[in-house]
């Protein structure tokens, strides 16, 4: 199955060192060993919040599988590492994984209506999503059917100083919205 992996720079995850391609352990008990994955990418940032420290892959999780239910996160014997992430294309397979699941109970890394950029990242969702950041910051954006939560836009963009400006709300569109302070 496809999922999603972070690492320590260097293809670590707690002093493991993984190889590009396939690895094998013995075990996959979700809480005590086997090697940890993600259907869903935005779980990987829980263990791996930092987007400067950290690396983000596309794997294939096999062999023995085990769940724990808390969120998306899968144990297994073996995982073969198929392709490293950009920051960019990271945030988009996460808004992907919502847009083809937009029924599933929402990641803890997803604010809805209005997101602050926190840990280099933002992920707004909702009818009409908005969020600001800092310069270097992603924002991405899930913008929901106002007659259902099937999502009907995805938005993604990095606060540039230039097109993206910093401190600024934007929308779905990228265009700056004036929003009311809580």
């Amino acid at each position: 199955m496809i999922a999603y992996k972070g690492f320590a720079p260097g293809l670590i995850c707690r002093g493991h060192q993984f190889v590009m391609g396939v690895n094998k352990t013995e075990k996959a008990n979700c809480r005590q060993n086997g090697f940890h994955c993600a259907e869903n990418p935005l779980d990987c940032l829980t263990y791996y919040s930092n987007l400067d420290q950290a690396e983000y892959y596309i794997v294939n999780a096999g062999g023995d599988m085990d769940e724990d239910g808390d969120d998306t996160k899968i144990s297994c014997t073996e995982l073969t590492i198929l392709k490293k992430l950009t920051k960019e294309d990271f945030f988009l397979h996460s808004l992907a994984f919502m847009a083809d699941h937009p029924l599933r109970e929402w990641s803890s890394h997803v604010a809805k209506d209005r997101a602050e950029a926190c840990a280099g990242y933002a992920v707004a969702r909702g009818i009409d999503p908005v969020a600001r950041g800092k310069k270097g910051d992603i924002l991405a954006f899930a913008k929901e059917d106002p007659a259902g939560k099937n999502i009907i836009q995805i938005a993604l963009a990095q606060v540039d100083g230039r097109k993206v400006l910093p401190d600024t709300w934007y929308g779905t569109d990228l265009t700056e919205r004036k929003v009311a302070l809580l």
